[in-house]
């Protein structure tokens, strides 16, 4: 049973919630071509009988439905807090919470029992030349028995969740607690690489004699074919615009093409990189080039996809780090409780603003997750998010005080 209750927001932005609300239309359906069916469409609807992009259960809206899933790691209290409305619904409980990834819709929480599955109720399926924005009511799916930790990747069809024990199961979406078609598949590849679905293939790195070779299979798990490049020590991986990207113990590998037809691109750090200060996590606003990646205990990464380049900056004691994409401040949060925005070209600080009182606990569970406009950053011993714009020198939009603490935090509905 889900419960849900309005926050109490701070900040400018509060105050014209009502209005901005008043003067939205939540529009019918928009009437679009001829695109693919979106993830969650029911393929049994006709022309004739509902419009395109219908969604059994959802309505579709004239904007995005941003959303926060946020769990309390002492607790194991789940909720949804809609950025729109402010009002925050409460999803049960995921106890013993170690992490949370998202997808864009779904946030999956790695607990010592399995992976947690909350349907966050916001989302949006992007068709190229338009977008279509939907909203349902928030809610916890099936858990999915699979060892921690995790590493999860997803399109618009199938969910990759790899466990500890090197086994990758392959679930169906809109659902990531089904079967995929024709039954759950599983790969069993006693390696915790990630296996990262891209353009109706499966990229599955750490095979071969030297578990450094990328194999490219089919949904069905058949190896189609072998990339010629290989990744040693693949860790990091994430899906741009332009190609899925591994992080390697050399840098990275861009895998990128069209209809299965495949080819991968090295680019190395160009420098000797220990491998404490490799990238083995990489943080970006979903489907932007510029990737961000914690070196060590006080740098990070940035690695420019489109020019296939990194960066190195040097921030001191780092928690989080994130970034909006192209022409947008790198922001790092510092374990002082700082957050800082540098300049991803040259490295400069641009901007500062101590948002965390108590960041004693901050490296294990910061978060910094940004959309285009805005990035969020939880505060656990304060019991808020802040929102901040980070375009008008890291101005603290709204406090969006929760009454519960925000140890795990994703971003959703964009």
């Amino acid at each position: 049973m889900t419960t849900t209750h309005r926050i109490r927001t701070a900040g400018p932005r509060a105050r014209t919630l009502a209005l901005g609300l008043a003067l939205t239309t939540l529009t019918a359906l928009t009437a679009c071509g001829t695109a693919p069916t979106p993830p969650g469409t029911d393929r049994a609807e006709s022309a004739g009988a509902r419009p395109h992009g219908h969604v059994e259960g959802a309505e579709e809206t004239g904007e995005a439905q941003s959303r926060l899933v946020l769990a309390d790691g002492g607790s194991g209290a789940v909720h949804v807090l809609d950025l729109v409305t402010g009002e925050v619904t409460a999803t049960g409980r995921a106890p013993g919470v170690r992490a949370m990834t998202g997808d864009g819709r779904y946030a999956y929480l790695s607990t010592p029992k399995g992976l947690t599955v909350v349907d966050s109720g916001g989302w949006t399926v992007d068709h190229g030349d338009h977008v279509h924005h939907y909203r349902a009511t928030p809610r916890a799916l099936d858990p999915v028995p699979v060892r921690p930790p995790h590493r999860i990747h997803t399109d618009a069809t199938v969910t990759a969740v790899t466990g500890a024990d090197g086994t990758t199961r392959l679930l169906a979406r809109p659902a990531p607690t089904s079967a995929a078609p024709g039954g759950e598949r599983a790969l069993r590849l006693g390696t915790a690489a990630p296996v990262v679905p891209y353009q109706g293939r499966l990229l599955v790195p750490g095979t071969g004699p030297g578990r450094d070779t990328v194999e490219v299979r089919d949904r069905t798990v058949k190896t189609v074919t072998v990339l010629d490049e290989r990744c040693r020590a693949p860790r990091a991986a994430t899906v741009t615009r332009r190609g899925a990207v591994l992080g390697c113990a050399d840098g990275a590998l861009i895998v990128s093409g069209e209809d299965g037809d495949l080819t991968a691109h090295r680019v190395p750090y160009g420098r000797p990189v220990a491998p404490g200060e490799r990238a083995t996590r990489f943080d970006h606003r979903p489907g932007a080039t510029t990737l961000t990646a914690r070196s060590g205990e006080d740098a990070v990464w940035v690695l420019d996809v489109t020019a296939r380049r990194w960066t190195l900056i040097r921030t001191g004691p780092v928690a989080a780090v994130n970034t909006a994409g192209e022409g947008t401040p790198v922001l790092a949060l510092g374990t002082d409780g700082v957050l800082r925005a540098y300049d991803p070209a040259t490295g400069r600080r641009t901007a500062s603003r101590a948002l965390l009182k108590d960041p004693s606990g901050a490296g294990a569970t910061a978060v910094v997750a940004v959309d285009s406009g805005r990035a969020y950053v939880n505060d656990p011993g304060g019991d808020r998010v802040h929102e901040i714009d980070f375009g008008d020198g890291l101005r603290v939009a709204r406090v969006l005080r929760l009454g519960f603490s925000p140890t795990h935090l994703v971003e959703t509905g964009r």
